[in-house]
């Protein structure tokens, strides 16, 4: 018999060394594994349907090892013997070991090199999509209509319309050209002043001249700084229910219009952002202050402070917000996909994700002293005293010891709950109200800035009263105190704080997260980007590392995406239409040769955003009409093929600034706090209303640029929403533009729009010639950039003087409409040019950009 099985063996070995995936291993894996681990169930995250998941294992390890089923756990499973890699003695599957032949099978594949012959063409279709290949530099085509070419760009573009038989559209008027480079620059209009100028100008090179005005404008900063913020999610405030306000959020905005416009390149740009803290020292305080303030950028993701909210839960929801921007933002991919899974369509796995997500695990909240121009002297002057103030202060009420008791007390009950009574809620309530405030607490006092020592002392004295009976806290004369306390730091010139991360202390390792549950960790990852792009440069600090990997040379997919979110700005659709997603189910460009070559122009020029800028807006393509054609109603509905110009309804913040501007309200000043026009009418609504101060009504801070406004994510300004702001829960790379009643409401009625209507008019009359017409085409002027048409100003004559027969002898309209007083202007006059005023505010026209 022997003989028999030995010759049984070898036919045996000899099947098995020939094993097909398709006809042998499927099979088995089918028949005896997928219930378990397949497409439906994946028990201990381990599924064998595929080989990426295979390979990687599942929450214990590694599986499979190609080409050594020695030493793939999987092999010591299917026997159940106990061993290092398989301690346990477990058996797969449960309770029935599978046949010899077929365990010899599956180890003759692993030692084959576990080939999967269908999902390595389809990994390698994935991995040769276009967008991770690098761009390249192609020749810009030649083209038969030279004469229509003003720069590369315009080759590209008239090459396609040329292949298709379609010519472009005629270039704008010079009054429609200035009015959309000033918009799209600096949003703002131009003035009269420069209109006319401009039309006088009959120099070869006046538009030219022109787009290099407003790009050297200081509201170039503010125009693109809204564009870019609304990819770093900003807001001021929280978020989630409790939505309290971040009184220093407003300092990074400031950065970004000051990087902008002092053309800081796109490269530093973004790894100032990422891991400007991790930079060497700039040559002056200040600029290295600057760079660590960019750092803001991830500081913009949302914060639960709900008592009852696990700080574990939240910090990995915060890790997962800054993983998920930040793919989404430079990389143009849909990152959060692989947050529970590997991502079902991009050959990006979960490991890379958390990979990705490793970068940021050990970044850590700060705020900082980051003082603006002209504050730093008087703060030196007064600080010595004001110290010495405060140290007597506290003594006197006998605070050092009584907190230093109160601080021992929190920290106990922080690690042992129901420890001491009313220190429980004591505890609950500092880790809402102050930021970071545990970790303050837990720091020696030597070790807490002066910063912290304040905040936690302010926190101590109004908290006090939850501890201790209400007898002993008036005992203390606690209330006293804690008023001549507010009185002395209100005395002292503070310095401006900023929101920005650091490097922990302590550095944690990084697990993935299993099926997404921030609670289930399984193996450790360290950080990387993933596989498919290329490799991470060593040597630097991880952070810094990703920083510049995002803006290397050979990163395929920063410089594209930029320039597609720039040129969607312009033309109101990207050259690939989906800039959140450049993956394998997003659009393919429409033209590829010209998205690479302004990608790598981008990367040559310096990742200089304003030559982009620039290139763009003194193309011929870019200086089209933007009237719709009929011929290309069915040939190209949606301007794909940029035959013309798109006309782009202004952005939520864009729309005020253009009454503000018209009406000769606006407050040009760059930068500084965000602006509070209104807020909730009971403080029992909110949890923040207390901490907002409203702008006093008639100040020059109610008219400054709608991108000051304060932004509360919970309770948004109605008319930034009307006009499709994005909410600022999580990055946005394209507004939506829809167009509905309440926005002609809001132009006709809103309080804003109204004065701005009042002024308007005031303005008109103040400015104008006497006749009608000429104070029409003053409106027109101001507020379109162009004369009326003659059927326009019949229209406004008929309405102005119907409006003016409604009014006369009702004083008490007249006098809400009008409580101005001009020479020579009767009352009811002013009253309808008032109401004609709001018509040519509420126009499309005024609201668009041609």
């Amino acid at each position: 018999m022997a003989p028999l099985a030995v010759l049984a063996l070898a036919a045996l070995a000899g099947s098995a060394s020939a094993a097909d995936f398709q006809k042998d291993v499927r099979p088995i894996f089918v028949k005896r594994c997928a219930g378990c681990h397949g497409a439906a169930n994946q028990m201990n995250g381990f599924r064998v349907d595929r080989r990426d998941e295979a390979l990687r294992g599942g929450y214990s390890g590694p599986a499979l090892v190609p080409g050594d089923s020695a030493n793939s756990r999987l092999t010591h499973l299917l026997t159940g013997q106990q061993s290092d890699l398989n301690p346990k003695s477990l058996l797969m599957p449960p309770g029935k070991k599978l046949p010899d032949a077929e365990v010899a099978v599956l180890k003759a594949w692993i030692d084959a090199g576990a080939v999967w012959p269908e999902e390595r063409a389809a990994t390698a279709k994935r991995s040769s999509h276009w967008a991770f290949a690098p761009p390249e530099k192609t020749d810009a085509p030649a083209v038969r209509d030279g004469a229509w070419v003003r720069n590369p760009i315009d080759r590209f573009v008239l090459a396609k319309l040329e292949a298709k038989s379609i010519t472009p559209s005629p270039e704008a008027d010079k009054a429609t050209l200035l009015r959309r480079i000033s918009l799209d620059l600096t949003g703002l209009p131009p003035s009269p002043g420069e209109l006319r100028a401009f039309l006088a100008d009959a120099s070869p090179d006046a538009y030219e001249r022109a787009v290099d005005r407003l790009l050297a404008s200081p509201h170039y900063g503010e125009r693109w700084a809204r564009w870019w913020l609304d990819q770093a999610r900003y807001a001021d405030s929280d978020g989630f229910q409790k939505d309290l306000v971040r009184p220093h959020a407003w300092r990074y905005r400031n950065w970004v219009i000051n990087a902008l416009n002092d053309g800081m390149p796109f490269d530093r740009f973004t790894i100032e952002q990422i891991a400007g803290d991790l930079l060497p020292p700039s040559a002056s305080p200040e600029a290295t202050v600057e760079q660590i303030v960019a750092t803001g950028f991830h500081r913009n993701t949302l914060t639960n402070r709900e008592g009852g909210s696990d700080p574990g839960q939240y910090r990995y929801e915060q890790l997962v917000d800054r993983t998920n921007t930040t793919g989404l933002v430079w990389m143009g991919l849909t990152m959060g996909c692989a947050q529970c899974h590997d991502h079902k369509y991009d050959p990006i796995s979960q490991k890379d994700y958390y990979s990705l997500f490793a970068f940021f695990e050990n970044a850590e909240e700060k705020n900082i002293d980051a003082p603006l121009p002209g504050e730093m002297g008087p703060y030196l002057r007064v600080r010595p005293d004001y110290v010495a103030a405060r140290r007597a202060l506290l003594d006197e009420y006998k605070i050092p010891p009584l907190q230093a008791e109160w601080e021992k007390y929190m920290i106990e009950a922080a690690d042992s709950p129901n420890y001491k009574p009313g220190y429980d809620a004591a505890m609950r309530r500092l880790r809402v109200y102050l930021d970071h405030g545990e970790r303050i607490l837990r720091k020696p006092n030597a070790a807490r800035t002066e910063d912290e020592a304040r905040m936690l002392t302010a926190f101590f004295a109004q908290d006090y009263s939850v501890v201790v009976p209400a007898e002993r806290y008036k005992e203390l004369r606690f209330d006293e105190f804690r008023k001549k306390l507010a009185k002395l730091d209100a005395s002292f010139p503070g310095l401006t704080k900023a929101m920005t991360l650091t490097e922990a202390e302590h550095q944690q390792s990084t697990h993935v997260h299993i099926r997404g549950d921030w609670a289930r960790k399984g193996v450790a990852v360290t950080p990387a980007v993933p596989e498919v792009l290329p490799p991470l440069p060593q040597g630097k600090p991880p952070r810094l590392a990703l920083a510049e990997w995002l803006v290397a040379r050979d990163n395929p997919l920063t410089a594209r995406v930029i320039v597609n979110r720039l040129w969607q700005e312009y033309f109101g659709r990207g050259l690939v239409n989906t800039p959140d997603d450049f993956g394998t189910r997003g659009a393919q460009p429409t033209h590829p040769e010209l998205l690479d070559w302004l990608a790598v122009t981008f990367m040559d020029q310096g990742w200089d955003l304003k030559k982009v800028h620039r290139l763009i807006v003194t193309s011929a393509a870019y200086r089209q009409a933007s009237h719709v054609r009929q011929d290309l109603q069915t040939v190209d509905p949606y301007n794909e093929l940029i035959a013309r110009q798109s006309r782009l309804r202004l952005p939520a913040e864009l729309v005020r600034d253009a009454a503000l501007a018209a009406s000769g309200l606006l407050v040009p000043t760059i930068g500084g706090k965000s602006v509070v026009l209104s807020k909730p009418a009971k403080r029992e609504d909110t949890d923040y209303a207390g901490e907002l101060a409203l702008a006093a009504k008639g100040s020059p801070e109610v008219y400054r640029r709608g991108l000051y406004l304060h932004f509360q994510r919970k309770t948004p300004d109605p008319m930034l929403m009307n006009f499709d702001a994005p909410n600022s829960f999580a990055a946005v790379c394209r507004r939506e533009r829809s167009n509905t009643p309440l926005q002609a409401l809001n132009l006709l009625n809103d309080p804003a729009f109204y004065e701005s209507a009042q002024a308007l008019a005031v303005r008109v009359l103040r400015e104008a010639g006497p006749s009608f017409n000429e104070r029409t085409e003053h409106l027109f002027q101001l507020c379109l950039s162009r004369a009326p048409e003659p059927r326009e100003t019949e229209r406004l004559l008929s309405y102005f003087m119907q409006e003016k027969r409604l009014l006369e002898g009702d004083a008490k309209a007249i006098d809400a409409a009008f409580p101005f007083a001009l020479r020579g202007v009767d009352p009811a006059e002013g009253a309808a040019w008032v109401g004609a005023s709001r018509v040519v505010l509420n126009l499309d026209q005024f609201i668009t950009r041609e």
